[in-house]
């Protein structure tokens, strides 16, 4: 089976480099570009499986590139950016990014990352027929389908924030820990990985909660971990 094609998107010649080198060893096949109107002209002429993506681009941000390519692509996209504000992190995902890397970052969380988006990327469809449709309140999850809807209107998830909300609804009513979700969602439990957890949580509420700062669907436990309430 031919590896997955990985389109890397970074205009520092070391950083690039260095994750060539790492896609390298695990026989990944990839592709470079340097500037944001490259990165969308290489992902309209040659359907990479996954994008790794730098926010600080020369040409355009990476911000407008991630909306770009959502306007007609779902392919997966890691952003990997020197911006560590929980700001930053929330324009990168609103506009369409499935997770976040902040440099400096090590190649096995960068090697992680891919893991855990391959993986959903195989188990996507995967869902029995038998339990395809979680309904609670005025929230339903179309397994089947990957569809979301809040009070009979879709809702537009990222894959992580897909995966984080069906993880919730399939354990409903029970609180889950951060190491858990991490462990489930990105297959470790970094500190990095948990903060990233708290602003992927940030960004779920604010699609599919009324009011976020007095959630209904999702329960926050200080120091512990979430819980998806029975409405």
């Amino acid at each position: 089976m031919e590896k997955p094609l990985i389109l890397v998107v970074e205009d520092d010649s070391a950083v690039r480099n260095l994750i060539t080198t790492t896609l390298k060893t695990q026989d990944y096949r990839f592709q470079t570009a340097s500037g944001g109107e490259a990165a969308v002209s290489e992902t309209a002429s040659h359907n990479p499986d996954v994008i790794l993506l730098d926010l600080g681009l020369p040409d355009i941000d990476g911000v407008e590139v991630i909306r770009r390519i959502r306007s007609w692509s779902k392919t997966p996209i890691i952003v990997i950016s020197a911006r560590s504000e929980d700001t930053d992190k929330i324009d990168a995902l609103d506009a369409g990014a499935d997770d976040y890397l902040t440099k400096p970052f090590s190649v096995e969380e960068l090697l992680a990352r891919l893991r855990v988006t391959f993986r959903r990327l195989r188990d996507t469809g995967a869902e029995s027929s038998a339990d395809s449709v979680f309904v609670n309140g005025g929230l339903k999850i179309d397994y089947v389908t990957g569809c979301v809807y809040v009070e009979g209107s879709e809702v537009h998830l990222t894959p992580i924030e897909y995966r984080l909300l069906c993880l919730l609804a399939r354990n409903a009513g029970k609180v889950l820990t951060h190491t858990y979700i991490t462990n489930e969602i990105w297959g470790n439990a970094w500190d990095n990985t948990v903060a990233s957890l708290r602003v992927f949580m940030a960004t779920l509420r604010k699609k599919i909660e009324e009011n976020p700062s007095e959630p209904k669907y999702i329960q926050t436990h200080v120091g512990v971990g979430y819980r998806m309430l029975r409405v």
